[in-house]
C-alpha cells in the first residue's frame, strides 16, 4: 500500500467536513487508491497527469483529485484536492496554477 500526502487545500477540506458518513466514504476512497492508483480516471489536456475518484453521497457527486509521484525509494500518492462536483475542475486548475 502506498503511503500518502495532503496537500494544504485538501487537508482543510477533510478538517472541515462535518458528515461523518462523507469522511468515511472519502476515507475508503483513499485506501482504494493506495492500493490500486490506476482505480480514477487520469485527466487530459492541463490537467495531465492528475487522476480523479468520483465519490457518491446522499444523492451528491464529489471528487477526488490526486497524482502518483516518484519518490527516490518508491511511489507516494498526493491528494489535491477534494470536494463537490460543482466547479470542482476550475478549482482544481485554479489550485494548480
Amino acid at each position: 500500500m502506498l503511503p500518502v500526502v495532503y496537500l494544504p487545500q485538501a487537508e482543510k477540506y477533510f478538517k472541515k467536513l462535518k458528515d461523518k458518513q462523507l469522511k468515511s466514504k472519502f476515507k475508503s476512497a483513499i485506501l482504494k487508491i493506495r492500493e490500486k492508483p490506476s482505480i480514477g480516471q487520469e485527466k487530459s489536456g492541463d490537467l495531465r497527469g492528475i487522476f480523479a475518484l468520483d465519490v457518491y453521497h446522499a444523492g451528491q457527486n464529489y471528487e477526488l483529485a490526486y497524482r502518483v509521484s516518484q519518490l527516490d525509494d518508491g511511489e507516494i500518492v498526493v491528494i489535491i484536492l477534494a470536494g463537490t462536483r460543482q466547479n470542482f475542475y476550475k478549482e482544481l486548475k485554479r489550485y494548480l496554477t
